[in-house]
């Protein structure tokens, strides 16, 4: 059985990202696992290219020639492997057990909220959970950054929650993102984030193949637009919030075994919490290792803690939201359950603890 690859919380993480470049500096040198170009720099962009892991650039690095030609290596993502927590680390510069958004579903006591839509079966429940209640740390550390990510994207519960007190500057189409960014730069701004949404969701619809590598040579020639609009003095950054795995039709749900001894489930299908029935926390942990411990990682909520999956602290607040046991997959596999179905099969998938899902690209360009 293949070792769970703990996020590196207090080496190069996307969590120390922000602390890095927004914290107080003085005279003390950036982090060794920064790009060494970024030291010095007046002006940083961050761009963040959801989706796209350190191993699938460097098996497609044909189709990527900027972001093979720029500086810098891998850092890890955050457990899990999800856009929900891993965009709240990046923002916040906080690991999950800090932060509290603990995956893409999560149980805030009466519902299990999926939480980039932030509403179950039954629609919106923004009024329920306000998001400055549910992730009450602010981006940024503070700082009233712009922010350019899709238009459409403004004004949701889950970018309230995770950039709230930023500068909004939504763009509609891609080929935006680059003029935006040199305006900005030109007119003296010291920092600025940037989202990219494209290679996840291509992965996550078409899988590996043709679609991908259009994809990411589109995604390429953006990263190259951004890096012509550099001005002297700055520094482009590009990352991503985690990588990808492709499942396909090797779904499954957990056994009958297990299935008998839970009330319902949440996370999802590569990071899939179990909630236990009263008093059954051990069977439930015993019959889900008879199961399933060949194709995944079986852990209790007190396990994964202790392992500092989610960072050294985990809060209260933060604990309460996790399950009694987690199925978390190192084959290619996902533990699917009909609340987490969307509006298409997904071929890519992510949300473990695999190199595949887990490193992501660290790299820069200065002008």
């Amino acid at each position: 059985m293949p070792t769970p690859r703990v996020p590196d919380y207090q080496g190069g993480s996307i969590a120390g990202l922000i602390p890095a470049l927004l914290g107080p500096r003085g005279t003390q040198e950036l982090p060794r696992w920064m790009p060494a170009c970024v030291q010095g720099a007046n002006q940083v962009v961050l761009l963040v290219l959801d989706g796209l892991g350190w191993h699938q650039l460097r098996e497609h690095q044909q189709h990527a020639p900027m972001l093979s030609s720029m500086q810098g290596g891998s850092i890890t993502s955050v457990a899990p492997t999800t856009t929900v927590t891993a965009l709240t680390s990046i923002a916040t510069g906080l690991t999950p057990g800090e932060h509290g958004m603990m995956g893409y579903r999560i149980d805030l006591g009466g519902h299990v909220v999926q939480m980039l839509r932030w509403g179950d079966d039954k629609g919106d429940l923004r009024t329920t959970y306000p998001p400055d209640l549910v992730q009450p740390c602010p981006p940024f550390m503070g700082a009233a950054v712009p922010v350019l990510s899709k238009a459409e994207l403004e004004g949701s519960a889950f970018t309230e929650a995770h950039l709230r007190g930023s500068r909004p500057m939504g763009w509609r189409a891609a080929s935006s993102i680059a003029v935006q960014i040199g305006q900005l730069l030109r007119s003296g701004q010291k920092f600025i984030y940037a989202y990219y949404d494209g290679v996840d969701k291509i992965a996550h619809e078409r899988g590996f193949g043709e679609y991908y590598n259009a994809e990411l040579r589109n995604a390429d020639r953006l990263v190259a637009d951004v890096a012509e609009a550099l001005v002297p003095g700055s520094v482009l950054l590009v990352t991503a919030d985690h990588g990808q795995v492709h499942v396909g039709q090797n779904t499954q749900t957990p056994h009958a075994d297990v299935l008998s001894r839970i009330t319902h489930q949440s996370g999802e299908g590569r990071f899939r919490w179990l909630h236990a029935k009263s008093g059954a926390e051990n069977d439930l942990l015993e019959a889900a290792k008879q199961h399933h411990a060949k194709e995944a990682w079986v852990v209790s909520r007190d396990e994964a803690c202790e392992q500092q999956w989610f960072g050294k602290r985990v809060t209260d607040v933060a604990r309460k939201r996790l399950g009694d046991v987690a199925l978390v997959p190192f084959s290619a596999t996902s533990f699917d359950e009909p609340l987490d179905s969307g509006s298409y099969s997904l071929v890519c998938r992510h949300g473990s603890l695999t190199d595949a899902e887990i490193d992501v690209p660290l790299l820069a360009i200065a002008r």
